[in-house]
Order: structure tokens, then sequence, then C-alpha cells
């Protein structure tokens, strides 16, 4: 009676710690369903952006003045013997404004990048013919957190991100990672934003938090074998694992000897 227990227990065993359900690990399992479409997406610039702002135009010299510049160390190896230039970056300030050369403050917290290359043109034009505004945010990062392969920050250079983006960067979720419950959070308006987002279902795409924003932190959970792993260990699958084929080889040999 004992050996006809001792293995279908130490299978079962091992069955249990070696599979995992597909519903846990697969993403978009309604995406066949679904058809999804995307709101245009801009990026808003925030208080503590670092911004470069490049003016062109096709008269350099009258456009110089809105150029916010530095002069660098003497490089040794110059022959010239004179100082590199380097473009300035602009911090926006925590009420929105940014110091600008000729201008003084303007505002540009809370503003898409179109807005505020619109707005410098139409302030600009005053002095230059057909000013050229290149902008870019300097700053752009998120941060992952987690039950992920490469935790970190990651500066985006493209200035537009996705979830999705942001877990690849990371190298995907463990195998630990929870895909229906990630923490999403956001700093707005002196004001921290959360939210929850399922992985396995596609209307996350539908939400605020499709794109992330800079300076978002994104947080996944460890599941239930992972939490009840670090309570015992953290290879207590292999262990158990290993025990449970103990088990059924002991109870293999034990019933083949005494035939």
């Amino acid at each position: 009676m004992k050996r006809r227990i001792i293995i279908p227990v130490g299978l079962a065993i091992a069955l249990m710690t070696s599979c995992v359900p597909r519903e846990r690990i697969v993403y978009y399992q309604d995406i066949e369903t679904n058809n999804i479409t995307l709101e245009q997406f801009q990026t808003i610039v925030k208080p503590d952006d670092l911004l470069m702002i490049i003016v062109s135009a096709q008269d350099p010299e009258a456009a110089a003045p809105y150029n916010l510049m530095t002069d660098l160390t003497v490089n040794p190896t110059n022959q010239s013997g004179g100082a590199q230039r380097q473009q300035q970056l602009y911090l926006v300030d925590e009420d929105g404004f940014v110091d600008f050369p000729i201008l003084g403050k303007v505002k540009m917290g809370g503003k898409s990048k179109d807005e505020i290359v619109e707005n410098l043109k139409t302030l600009i034009s005053k002095d230059i013919k057909n000013p050229i505004i290149n902008l870019r945010i300097m700053n752009f990062k998120v941060t992952v957190q987690g039950e992920v392969n490469r935790p970190g920050v990651h500066t985006i250079a493209s200035e537009r991100i996705t979830l999705p983006e942001a877990l690849t960067l990371s190298g995907d979720l463990t195998s630990y990672g929870k895909r229906d419950n990630i923490l999403i959070t956001r700093e707005e308006d002196n004001t921290i934003k959360t939210y929850r987002v399922d992985l396995t279902q596609t209307s996350f795409i539908n939400s605020e938090f499709y794109y992330l924003k800079q300076n978002d932190i994104v947080y996944v959970e460890p599941n239930k074998t992972r939490v009840n792993s670090s309570a015992v260990g953290p290879n207590v699958s292999i262990y158990m694992t290993a025990i449970s084929l103990l088990l059924t080889t002991t109870a293999l040999i034990l019933t083949n000897t005494r035939k």
C-alpha cells in the first residue's frame, strides 16, 4: 500500500513546483478579440526638466543671442588655444518657468513641446525672420523595480516610451513577477498618482499609463511563489523538485528489489 502512494505523491510535487499556469504568464490574452486605436501622445514638460533649446535662423548672428552658451576650459590638444563652446541646458523651475535669453521668464511647465516651440517662434519672430526652434528634454527617465531581470533607471532619448518597452529595457519580468498587478507611480501637481496595470489584458493600452511620463516608477510585485520561497529560502522549488524525484526514485528501487 505504501509503495503505491509514494510514487504519485512524488510526481505530484514535481509537477506542482515546475509548472506555471498559462494565465499567469501570457501577456495580452484577449488580443485576438480587440482592435485598439491609440490616441496621439504628447510629452508634457514638467518642473525640474532639463531642456536643450536651440534657436537657429538664416542669419546665425541674429539667432546667437537667443542661445545660451558656455565656454569650457581650454583643451591642451587644441593647437589654436581656443576654448570650446557648449550649449547650456535650461532648468524648468517649480512654477514651470524658464529664464530664457532676451525674452526673460517664459512659461513652459504644463505645456507640450509643440506648444512651447510655437510660443517661442511667436516671441522670437519679432526680431528674427522665420526662426527654427529645436527643443529636447535631456533628463527624461523612468525607473523599473521589482521582479524584472535588470531593474534600474532608464534614460529615454526619444522622450516617448510605453510600459511594455520599459519592461523590455529591464529584461522583461521574471517568472516570479505578477503580470496582472503592476504598480505605476507618477508625481503630478505635487501629488502622487498610482495605477495598477494588468498586462494579461489589453484594456490598459487605452489608459493614460500605457505611455510613461518622465520620472515614472514601475514596480513589479512578486507572486506568491516568490514570497513563499523567500520565507524558507530562494531555491525552495528546486529543493522540492529534487526531493520529489528522490522519493520517486527510491520508491522505484524498493519496488524492483522486492519483486
